[in-house]
């Protein structure tokens, strides 16, 4: 099954012309389900999708009791669909569910996440500048080397979704997620088309919320599992400069240089010294915390298992020696 999941936030006018374009784009690519997830919509969308549903038994629908976001409703929507492939796109009628046969000829190929890529973007040029700048920053810290991670038309295989948890507005982020596991992640070219209703739900706030989560994600990729090697490095070297600047004070008050109360050294140094223990106490706090959350939340992907029949079924007596396999 093929289920397609689609955030909705004040679409109310799309929603019905939506519904028509993935009954044709989808039919023919066999059993499918179209979760929508109304994400705290203040217009009529609701009441659109309770009569959609009724109309169409494919349809389902989630209604969120106030607006919580794009990656909570995303996340709702992986929860409650049973489709070995997962598509999702925007409701706002700017991708074009006749791409869908695109995207697993790309899964076809070997890839578990395909992102697409809107070449040619119609909107305007203060929305599309800064997304270029992003996507390439994105790019070059994170390694997932993508167009446009902003791009909500993407497919993904089910066990992507089993493995990576998001939260916040990282919903962006996922295909850098599921590189960071391991995962393949791939992109296709996909038609965009001029938005028809309503207006878009993103302004300048976006860019500098997109800057700070790519910080988050930068560190949940690079050091989620060993944080005190990113808090460790700057602690260490703040307490060698202060624990220096002491003892070289220490060394001239000791020579009978004077009094060192009035060096601005000695409070560089003592502040030096004390973020530094700091840091470091944090980086500590900072692994035990981790280190209680890999104990439910497994660090490694298994992309295959092999069960031997014969170790299975072997008896204990059977084994070599004695052992239990």
């Amino acid at each position: 099954m093929i289920s397609v999941v689609i955030p909705v936030y004040n679409e109310a006018e799309s929603l019905a012309p939506l519904l028509a374009e993935l009954d044709r784009a989808f039919t023919p690519l066999g059993a499918v389900e179209f979760m929508f997830v109304d994400d705290g919509s203040r217009d009529d969308s609701w009441s659109i999708l309770t009569t959609l549903a009724r109309r169409e038994p494919r349809v389902r629908a989630i209604r969120f009791r106030r607006n919580f976001g794009k990656a909570a409703a995303l996340t709702a929507g992986f929860r409650s669909t049973r489709g070995a492939i997962v598509f999702t796109l925007d409701a706002d009628l700017q991708d074009d569910p006749a791409e869908a046969p695109r995207f697993l000829e790309r899964l076809d190929e070997g890839y578990d996440v395909v992102s697409g890529w809107k070449q040619i973007r119609h909107d305007p040029w203060h929305k599309v500048w800064p997304s270029r700048l992003f996507n390439a920053v994105v790019s070059r810290l994170t390694g997932c080397r993508l167009h446009d991670h902003n791009c909500g038309f993407k497919a993904y295989r089910r066990i992507v979704l089993d493995e990576v948890d998001i939260y916040g507005e990282l919903h962006r982020f996922i295909p850098v997620l599921a590189a960071a596991r391991g995962f393949r992640v791939g992109e296709v070219v996909v038609r965009h088309r001029p938005r028809k209703y309503g207006r878009s739900k993103y302004g300048w706030s976006r860019l500098f919320k997109g800057f700070l989560d790519l910080l988050t994600v930068r560190f949940l990729t690079g050091f989620g599992q060993r944080p005190l090697h990113v808090l460790g490095v700057p602690a260490l070297l703040l307490m060698g400069l202060g624990l220096l600047g002491l003892g070289w004070l220490a060394g001239l008050w000791l020579a009978g240089q004077g009094p060192i109360g009035g060096r601005p050294l000695l409070a560089y140094s003592a502040a030096a010294l004390g973020v530094g223990v700091q840091l470091l106490c944090l980086g500590i706090l900072a692994e035990l915390v981790t280190s209680y959350h890999i104990r439910t939340h497994p660090t490694y992907s298994v992309a295959d298992r092999l069960e031997g029949e014969a170790l299975a079924t072997r008896s204990p007596e059977q084994t070599p020696h004695g052992s239990t396999l």
